[in-house]
């Protein structure tokens, strides 16, 4: 609506009618609107005019939100096999989260990380408070629907020293919204700093693992794999005594939690790939020339030059900023010990697929990475788990830090990485990940492939260091490389 339009409408409404009308104008930047008539003959004014006011309309929900594919384990789950994603921030005043997800027969397990410089608790807790300190939501819904209903189950859980069931509570879905219940769980709280409840700038962060037993959810033994909830987790911060507490960061972190329609997937069970069309044609990708944009790749958080820095304000103000694009090489690390975050990295790589003919059918794809070397002393070092995602939107190996990296959209795999013994002849030793799965998915969009490359590791010295495409020319092979081989639709 114009201005010209907004003074047609309103002529002859008087002045608190010309007001009204101003007021719903400055509105429709921000509002859907929508005819309302009527109004005149309450007004006097002629019965043709028509005044609009604004149309409240709850925010959509993508239909594609983010996952976690968890995988499942026999007997006990092993923290360093778990799903990986995460999100927010490093600085100051907000925190990052990795979240870990992994199941077996019998319980689910979620374990998240979160780096926090102030860590705080409530010395008289009480269920309603529990979200005005440090403390994490996590909801979920069994059925995968999108309203709250008895499916949809809450759990609230606080920072303290030890398990807390002071600081934990549990709610249940109704048709009048969360009621309190009473169910069987775990929410066991770790934290890495100088002290709970005290004004020191450093404190590093703290952790939560909830395990809940399916039969607690109603369930007699695991889903079987292929079946998706609905899963979001929401961090509450407060870095002072006095309060107030710091904005909320929730993964999601692209809409509102009011109901599971807007909450990510959890699915059970990792995604495969395969089909039964022979090969009849193949593409090696990787960058070909120093200066060439193809392939780009960038390292974020603990590159190899930036490792495990200790200085404060560089880890909380700098740390999560800094821009590694254009080094010849990269780290791949994570940890238990949330304390070591500054260690932490992951990597980034894009593979243009405009190389493989249109109208093919994906029968395979390998990623190879060649590893020179890794973290920590002679037999400190242990294997690792490196897990391939898919990253949920596009980036510039110019400017990408941690804290503006794309989130993950699913993890899809991984390969163990072990420890070299020795420094290896360039260039370097092959490693593969089977990315079959994610080339299909991004080559039936028309989308490069976008991957993200991390780990759930538990051991400290867990960083492997491999070749970028940045390196030099007489290193070429040691470039990323992804092959693919395509067959005929039929």
């Amino acid at each position: 609506m114009t201005g010209n339009a907004l003074r047609r409408k309103t002529r002859g409404m008087g002045l608190a009618a010309l007001v009204i009308g101003v007021v719903i104008f400055a509105l429709t930047a921000t509002v859907g609107l929508r005819p309302l008539t009527g109004f005149a003959e309450q007004t006097g004014a002629s019965s043709s005019n028509t005044i609009y006011l604004p149309l409240i309309t709850k925010a959509a929900c993508s239909a594609d939100m983010p996952r976690i594919n968890a995988p499942r384990f026999t007997g006990t789950i092993p923290f360093e096999r778990t799903a990986i994603a995460w999100f927010g921030k490093v600085s100051p005043s907000q925190n990052y989260t990795d979240i870990r997800v992994g199941y077996n027969a019998n319980e689910l397990y979620i374990y998240l990380a979160i780096f926090d410089r102030h860590l705080w608790y409530d010395e008289n807790p009480t269920p309603q408070t529990l979200t005005q300190w440090d403390a994490v939501t996590l909801l979920l819904d069994t059925s995968g629907g999108t309203v709250v209903s008895p499916s949809s189950w809450k759990f609230v859980a606080q920072l303290y020293g030890d398990e807390s069931p002071q600081r934990r509570a549990v709610y249940r879905g109704s048709a009048t919204g969360w009621q309190s219940a009473s169910i069987t769980f775990r929410a066991k709280p770790g934290w890495r700093g100088n002290a709970l409840n005290d004004n020191s700038d450093s404190d590093r962060g703290w952790a939560m693992g909830f395990t809940i037993p399916f039969s607690s959810l109603g369930l007699s033994s695991a889903p079987p794999e292929g079946t998706s909830w609905r899963m979001a987790v929401i961090v509450h911060d407060r870095d002072t005594r006095a309060g107030p507490p710091v904005g909320d960061q929730a993964w999601p972190p692209q809409t509102p939690l009011e109901s599971p329609g807007c909450w990510s997937f959890l699915n059970f069970g990792l995604p495969s790939y395969q089909t039964s069309t022979p090969p009849t044609g193949s593409l090696l990708i990787r960058r070909p020339t120093e200066q060439s944009p193809l392939v780009p790749d960038a390292d974020v958080g603990a590159a190899i030059k930036n490792q495990c820095p200790g200085d404060d304000n560089h880890i909380w103000n700098e740390w999560g900023n800094r821009n590694y694009g254009r080094e010849p090489d990269f780290n791949i690390q994570n940890q238990s010990d949330v304390a070591d975050w500054p260690c932490f990295a992951k990597y980034y790589v894009t593979f243009p697929l405009d190389g493989i003919p249109p109208g093919k059918v994906i029968v395979s794809a390998t990623l190879t990475l060649h590893q020179f070397g890794n973290s920590g002393g002679s037999g400190e070092a242990k294997r690792s788990w490196i897990q391939v995602l898919v990253a949920s939107g596009d980036w510039d190996e110019n400017t990408i830090t941690w804290n503006n990296a794309p989130l993950a959209y699913e993890n899809v795999g991984g390969s163990w990485v072990d420890p070299l013994t020795s420094t290896p002849g360039w260039p370097g030793v092959p490693r593969t990940w089977d990315v079959s799965y994610a080339v299909a998915r991004a080559y039936a969009r028309g989308e490069p492939l976008r991957l993200i490359l991390y780990s759930a590791d538990s051991d400290y010295h867990s960083g492997k260091y491999f070749v970028s495409s940045d390196t030099g020319y007489w290193n070429i092979t040691g470039r990323p490389r992804l092959e693919v081989r395509w067959g005929e639709a039929r």
